[in-house]
């Protein structure tokens, strides 16, 4: 069995941390896809996709950090060099996830949550989501 299918989310914030993981796996449980893959897929170069412990505060302690590893370059991008800082950070934590499913749900540790990571809000952002079992 393979499902494939896409949900929108938007962001409210020029540089935020959204927990999608509720809504993957609610679309697991509508396609009533018990065990397998799924495969995640952000279709944007500005945001990124991982997994996190969401604490108070971690969330910002994320972005912080992430910023920190962008070094203060002469960017040569023709389009807009000010946001080549957010394409590399993209590229960095990556733009795809692949995680088990076991009845119905992601299999994550105690504390991870799936999220997206919005690097140029706000903004529409899609996900590709591919169902593999």
């Amino acid at each position: 069995m393979t499902v494939a299918t896409r949900f929108w989310l938007e962001t409210s914030k020029p540089k935020e941390i959204v927990d999608i993981t509720e809504t993957v796996n609610k679309i697991l449980q509508q396609n009533d896809f018990r065990e397998g893959l799924c495969c995640l897929s952000l279709l944007h170069t500005t945001a990124a996709l991982t997994t996190a412990d969401l604490d108070p505060g971690t969330d910002l302690d994320m972005l912080d950090a992430f910023s920190a590893l962008i070094p203060r370059l002469r960017y040569r991008h023709p389009h807009n060099p000010a946001h080549v800082p957010n394409h590399i950070l993209s590229s960095l934590i990556g733009t795809s996830l692949t995680l088990p499913v076991t009845d119905s749900r992601l299999v994550l540790g105690t504390w991870q949550r799936v999220v997206l990571v919005e690097l140029e809000g706000p903004r529409r952002r899609n996900v590709e989501v591919r169902l593999i079992g």
